[in-house]
């Protein structure tokens, strides 16, 4: 960890843009909002998309009304005279448009960049979270803790709200816990966080980084210029690699959460028991109780570790232990994540339809024993030798759907060949239910059936929203 010191980005006024010629790069949740702030700071806006659809042609009736040039279908051309292109989260960095903004020597932010500037003199700090699992949970337990210690807070970012929306809006906070995305890192050059953690680290997205490395190096710029504390996870030594590489303000210290005893500077378990060793005085000697594992919803171990992160950047902040209990007692999941469908017949349903990558499967299935899983669907380049073999001992069976199911099926044959397998050879929608009824008929009293397909859903299923609430519908429509 660097110790350079590295001072907060001066918040920008208006006259930053004033007569600025800028192209918004993507329209939908962020350019709409970005190109109406711009528009408004008396920047010469012009939004450029690369879809000409129904909603797009919306969006540029709306922006177009307020005097904004918008070109659709046409987002490869750089537009003459540009001087910054503010640009959406999830453009490549080796679209056309940026290449020509290179040569161009055009600067390019993401939403998240001109969030940052267009904060004010008394702006709220940034608690910040990214991995490639668990962001929106532990973004969502942050928040609850905060909220729990009085503070006002929002949970913004790629949560679903905008961050522009936060910064701009008339409502006042002390504090925004912040989930960003490694698409939106890399486009927020200038992000001094307060504090940031980056819970995990596995290959995802790797068709838009271009490599793991790339990757990794987006998610380390959470911790760049932090204040006060880069948390990260103990189990994955690379976030801690990134903490060593991160330049950060005097003073501001490696903060690590682990499922086990926590060292010093550490906050991890004891006896049930979450315990902060990070944020007491005389830490050597001392830990401070935050809150039992039973105060986490659910309580398997990946969620718990999600649970001490948003701890650590609470405390960082000064928040009291009795309000991460507090907050953690008042947190309730979204659906889809590792939710508890039903329980019949000494069987337990769990839908964790949201598990749709490899990582995020084999935490998910790390916290049942015995299990009958059900997985498959769009494996986006993933394979899935470590998950099996890391898994193999905890399955009772296995039913397999979607486009990419026979890449399971593979590795179930080399790591786990006297688990039984169910191949369900069909994609509409309707095999859901004939995947509850074959899971059903491999299940014991004791087990769990658990829907963690370790892919994405759109081969079946508009997302995995809609995945997880056709696997809840059979269970009840079965009685399982």
């Amino acid at each position: 960890m660097g110790s350079g010191q590295v001072t907060s980005s001066v918040p920008s006024g208006p006259s930053e843009f004033q007569g600025k010629h800028v192209t918004v790069a993507g329209l939908g949740v962020s350019g709409l909002p970005a190109a109406k702030a711009l528009h408004a700071r008396g920047a010469i806006v012009t939004a450029v998309n690369d879809g000409d659809d129904a909603r797009a042609r919306e969006q540029a009736a709306e922006l177009e009304a307020l005097g904004i040039t918008v070109r659709l279908g046409d987002g490869a051309t750089l537009p003459e005279g540009t001087e910054l292109i503010v640009t959406a989260p999830g453009w490549q960095p080796g679209k056309p448009l940026f290449r020509a903004a290179e040569e161009a020597g055009v600067p390019v932010w993401g939403d998240v960049e001109l969030a940052w500037r267009l904060r004010g003199p008394d702006a709220a700090p940034w608690l910040a979270v990214t991995g490639t699992n668990g962001k929106t949970t532990t973004v969502q337990m942050l928040a609850s803790i905060l909220k729990a210690a009085g503070l006002r807070t929002a949970a913004v970012g790629n949560i679903g709200v905008s961050l522009l929306d936060a910064v701009l809006g008339d409502e006042q906070y002390d504090v925004l816990a912040v989930e960003l995305s490694s698409y939106q890192l890399h486009w927020a050059p200038s992000l001094r966080a307060y504090s940031g953690a980056v819970l995990n680290l596995a290959p995802d997205h790797l068709d838009w980084h271009g490599s793991m490395d790339a990757y990794a190096a987006d998610k380390g710029r959470i911790y760049e210029g932090n204040q006060v504390a880069c948390v990260y996870n103990v189990a994955d030594p690379r976030t801690e690699d990134l903490v060593r590489e991160a330049d950060v303000e005097e003073g501001c210290r490696a903060v690590g959460f682990t499922l086990q005893a926590p060292a010093v500077s550490q906050l991890g378990v004891v006896d049930g028991i979450l315990v902060d060793r990070a944020f007491v005085e005389n830490r050597q000697k001392n830990a401070q109780e935050l809150a039992e594992v039973s105060d986490v919803d659910p309580p398997a171990p990946h969620n718990i570790a999600n649970a001490l992160a948003a701890a650590a950047l609470a405390r960082s902040f000064g928040v009291p232990a009795q309000a991460v209990r507090d907050g953690l007692r008042a947190f309730k999941p979204d659906a889809h994540r590792i939710a508890h469908v039903a329980d019949v017949d000494g069987v337990a349903w769990v839908d964790d339809s949201k598990a749709t990558n490899t990582h995020a499967a084999e935490a998910s299935l790390a916290a049942y024993e015995p299990i009958v899983w059900i997985a498959g669907g769009l494996a986006k380049g993933a394979e899935f030798d470590e998950l099996v073999a890391n898994s193999a001992k905890r399955l009772r069976g296995v039913v397999l759907i979607g486009a990419d199911r026979a890449l399971i099926r593979e590795a179930l044959t080399r790591h786990a060949p006297e688990v039984p397998v169910v191949d369900l050879d069909r994609t509409d929608t309707g095999a859901m239910l004939q995947a509850v009824t074959e899971a059903k008929r491999l299940a014991q009293a004791g087990d769990t059936v658990l829907l963690a397909p370790a892919c994405a859903s759109m081969d079946m299923f508009t997302n995995y929203n809609q995945r997880g609430d056709a696997f809840a519908a059979a269970v009840r429509e079965l009685g399982a």
